[in-house]
């Protein structure tokens, strides 16, 4: 039985965002970004967001393009190249403040968001210079004794990453939001779901409710409509992310966004030729750009 129709496009749902609010990005590193959803982000006038990610070029051009105020990070990679280049500037520059946590930690706090609990203890951080780095992560004494020693154990208690809104790209969806990842890894894009009062799904297309179970395996269907606000239908919207099995990654347009951390004036160009577009011009842009190089 289908549900309800939950179809939207990128701009009605960045039209629900406003400035101030802490947005969970899902995707890991250069891994199924929802971009096409980052691009419409750069198109508004939203400022001052605390970005929620294992970040990727979401948090660089977001950074870049002075939306961000604070970025929560288990790191920030575009994975083929180690270090994400407008992240790393304004990390150098000191534009926004960065909590760089563990990538367990990261997991912990968007668990604790879900289960509607204010922490989760971990081992992970302890020893490191996180808590010496970020004094707001505190610890706490286990309540239960060791079985040997009789000592109360001391944890990180990781808080709740508290989302006001979500947003992840899978491959398929219905269109009340039951969501399917054809890929080897989720990513985690359940836990930002379910860690957000709102979360959005753009997914490459939208397909009938009985189709999804015939795609994958049951617990590639991880994502539930009843945690999702909205659908979008977005064919190539992670790109120039990789979303396997129906793309990879576009390297040589990374490469090309990599290289205009080098100088204003290729960002600009960069800018203007990519960004300051619609969705569909840049596509169309992608296209050519594709045929050309083939």
């Amino acid at each position: 039985m289908p549900g309800p129709d939950k179809r939207m496009t990128e701009a009605e749902a960045v039209a629900e965002l406003s400035s101030g609010m802490t947005v969970g990005i899902g995707g890991w590193g250069s891994r199924r970004k929802p971009m096409s959803i980052v691009r419409e982000i750069l198109r508004s006038d939203l400022t001052d967001l605390t970005i929620v990610a294992y970040g990727g070029p979401d948090v660089g051009l977001l950074c870049k393009t002075g939306k961000v105020r604070k970025v929560i990070s288990g790191f920030v990679s575009l994975d083929s190249i180690p270090l994400e280049p407008f992240y790393r500037q304004a990390r150098q520059d000191g534009t926004i403040e960065a909590a760089e946590w563990d990538e367990g930690m990261l997991l912990l706090g968007l668990t604790a968001a879900g289960w509607r609990v204010p922490f989760l203890p971990t081992r992970a951080g302890l020893g490191s210079d996180v808590p010496v780095e970020m004094p707001d992560l505190l610890t706490v004494k286990s309540p239960y004794a060791e079985p040997d020693s009789g000592e109360f154990e001391t944890l990180l208690a990781v808080p709740a990453l508290d989302l006001d809104v979500a947003f992840v790209h899978q491959n398929r969806a219905d269109m009340s939001g039951n969501s399917v990842w054809l890929g080897e890894d989720p990513f985690f894009d359940d836990l930002f779901v379910r860690a957000a009062k709102k979360a959005y799904v753009s997914c490459e297309s939208v397909v009938a409710t009985e189709e999804l179970a015939g795609l994958a395996d049951v617990t590639h269907l991880k994502i539930s409509r009843l945690d999702v606000a909205g659908v979008i239908e977005a064919p190539g919207g992670a790109h120039f992310t990789e979303c396997p099995p129906d793309y990879g990654r576009d390297e040589t347009f990374q490469k090309r966004y990599a290289a205009t951390g080098k100088s204003e004036e290729d960002w600009e160009a960069f800018r203007t030729d990519f960004l300051d577009i619609d969705e569909q011009g840049y596509q169309a842009k992608v296209s050519e750009l594709r045929r050309a190089n083939s």
